[in-house]
């Protein structure tokens, strides 16, 4: 239960990135080209956890195998969610736009977020129960990723004219899927830890399908190369710095 409880704090700390990214969203309205950089960094931050320390550390607890295989389902189990429904990050903005699309854009967003953000909460699940400093640290990752998509949620809701309270509560709520899917992830792993490798490493595809299959390509589409490949790098240098700290 003890466990469960702190998975549970954390997850909260992660999902409330997305309200953070909220309030940015409707207090300041970041240009396309700040949205295509901070559409960078949140991929640069997925894709280096993915790789340096999920799939990492799946492999060198259970070798390449069973590292493989996960990578391998959790990529599948986000193409199978993606195909399902529309694409998440597709709405325009900047130039003339109808209310109505950029409207159902933001829904199509927020609802997109959320569908993520629960096999994100497994990650923090998995990394919790692998160690709870390696839990911590998958935390810090994804709270920092989840700003963007709270942006990306808000941004077109408050360009379409609903108040900016509304949008704020969009964005925010969005993210409560995240301690669903961590409480989940630890409930599975307490009684099997021979199956957290995989977990991790089932963790690490999803995010990847995610960076290649959305995120990159919206902060291609909105904002400019130059900026996304910054934030793709920076995003990146954080990862690296945060991996140091936390050993």
């Amino acid at each position: 239960m003890n466990n469960i409880l702190i998975v549970f704090s954390l997850s909260l700390i992660a999902c409330l990135g997305t309200g953070f990214g909220g309030v940015i969203a409707v207090l300041c309205r970041p240009t396309p080209r700040i949205f295509g950089f901070l559409m960078g960094l949140t991929a640069g931050v997925m894709i280096s956890l993915s790789f340096i320390d999920l799939v990492n550390e799946a492999w060198r607890h259970s070798g390449y195998f069973i590292a493989t295989l996960g990578f391998g389902i959790g990529a599948l189990f986000m193409f199978l969610i993606d195909v399902s429904m529309p694409h998440l990050l597709r709405g325009e903005l900047e130039g003339p736009h109808v209310d109505g699309k950029l409207f159902k854009t933001g829904v199509l967003i927020a609802i997109g977020v959320s569908i993520h953000n629960l096999p994100e909460g497994m990650a923090i699940g998995a990394g919790y129960m692998h160690t709870p400093q390696f839990g911590v640290f998958v935390t810090l990752a994804i709270a920092m990723h989840n700003i963007p998509e709270g942006i990306a949620t808000a941004l077109p809701l408050c360009k379409s004219g609903v108040c900016r309270w509304k949008a704020f509560r969009v964005a925010l709520f969005s993210g409560f899927v995240e301690p669903v899917g961590a409480i989940v992830a630890t409930l599975l792993l307490q009684p099997f830890q021979a199956l957290v490798p995989a977990a991790l490493a089932f963790a690490g595809g999803v995010m990847t399908f995610i960076v290649l299959d959305e995120l990159i390509p919206s902060a291609r589409e909105h904002g400019h190369q130059h900026s996304t490949a910054l934030g793709i790098i920076v995003g990146a240098v954080c990862i690296f710095l945060l991996s140091g700290a936390y050993g």
